[in-house]
């Protein structure tokens, strides 16, 4: 049997829902990405929502809006897509790392604090797999030391913490519509907050600065001059994409239940695995579960690695658990011993899990793993 990774849930009617996009002529930004922005924030309670091209260009633009520039830092996770501290340095600012919670592999609250300086003007706090950080702890720091919290929610449409959607407490939020995400446009990214003014200018940042949208300067009656009274990006979605988003958005619901579901399953039959942990979820969260973290441990008779060859080998393909940036060549520079996120690195595996897997694929996954973590202990 031969097992995807991924697969984004489509119902078969998103095709000719863009094909009405594209013949309407309007296919670059214009009504379906407003409609696609509304949506959204109506979905996770914000007052605004402003589209843009992936979750890296949102965060991006939400460190910009923040003041965030050359001389400042910005305190991140390092288990995390290297795109988190991209975007700090994107804006001319430093990363600066900060260890884990070793059970959530989420950013830790008090090494956070502790690697505070003059020079900190955001923290942002990453909702590691789709599973809520401690949000309300966070919002604390920001009040008491006077930072901005940008929240990177790439994986967490759909969670909650404490009852409240991500994408409706801080400051700032960014999502990914990447297609191993909750749901997909392709490629692309949202940013989610309650102040329309910085709305206004995210969404004019996005489009180069100018000072009206085409949405605006197509539908005018007369000629429009645009102006640019600053500088800015091309991150702009276009209404193919957002067609897409909302198409996504209607099956929302289903999906995070689905995956709830075959969470669950995996959960269930790896507590019998004694070589394998499964993740956690905490009181205070209702995560996603956008992929299936399980950590090996010395009870393992195999390395990972020879754990994941041998999957693959079984035609189940399978990632290592999330990067540590700051051990990747790119942040060579970054001289810290971060050890919960070190191992977190280690020792974790991302199994495949996709809304439309069947419960014989997951039995298939379930049964090689236990054939190589259980029976060559033996």
């Amino acid at each position: 049997m031969q097992v995807p990774f991924a697969k984004p849930h489509l119902t078969g009617r998103e095709g000719a829902l863009v094909a009405e996009v594209i013949a309407s002529g309007w296919v670059s930004q214009g009504p379906k990405v407003r409609a696609f922005e509304e949506a959204f924030a109506a979905r996770v309670g914000a007052a605004e929502a402003v589209a843009t091209t992936s979750c890296t260009t949102a965060l991006q633009l939400a460190l910009y809006v923040m003041g965030v520039g050359p001389g400042d830092e910005v305190i991140v996770p390092s288990l995390s897509f290297i795109a988190t501290a991209n975007s700090v340095w994107q804006c001319g600012a430093t990363p600066v790392f900060a260890d884990i919670d070793p059970d959530t592999y989420n950013l830790d609250p008090d090494a956070a604090e502790r690697a505070i300086t003059e020079r900190t003007k955001v923290i942002m706090p990453v909702h590691q797999v789709g599973l809520p950080a401690d949000m309300d702890r966070f919002l604390d720091l920001g009040a008491r030391y006077g930072i901005e919290i940008v929240e990177d929610a790439a994986c967490a449409i759909g969670a909650t913490y404490k009852g409240r959607q991500i994408g409706s407490m801080g400051p700032l939020a960014c999502f990914s519509l990447h297609p191993r995400k909750v749901i997909t446009t392709g490629e692309g990214g949202m940013i989610t907050l309650n102040d329309p003014q910085v709305a206004d200018r995210l969404r004019k940042l996005r489009a180069h600065a100018m000072d009206v949208s085409d949405l605006a300067r197509h539908s005018a009656k007369d000629v429009v001059i645009e102006s640019y009274p600053e500088r800015g990006w091309n991150s702009r979605m276009t209404d193919m994409q957002a067609q897409l988003g909302l198409c996504q958005l209607e099956s929302l619901d289903w999906i995070l239940q689905r995956r709830r579901e075959l969470a669950e399953r995996y959960s269930a039959a790896i507590t019998h695995i004694p070589s394998l942990e499964a993740p956690v979820e905490p009181d205070y969260a209702v995560r996603t579960w956008q992929s299936y973290c399980v950590r090996v441990n010395a009870r393992l008779p195999i390395g990972r690695t020879d754990l994941m060859r041998r999957l693959l080998h079984d035609g189940i393909p399978t990632r290592r658990g999330v990067m540590t940036i700051h051990e990747e060549p790119a942040y060579a520079d970054a001289t810290v011993r971060l050890p919960h996120s070190e191992a977190a690195a280690r020792d974790v595996i991302i199994l495949p899990l996709f809304p439309d897997m069947t419960e014989e694929q997951q039995d298939y996954v379930l049964e090689r793993v236990a054939t190589h973590a259980v029976a060559q202990a033996a």
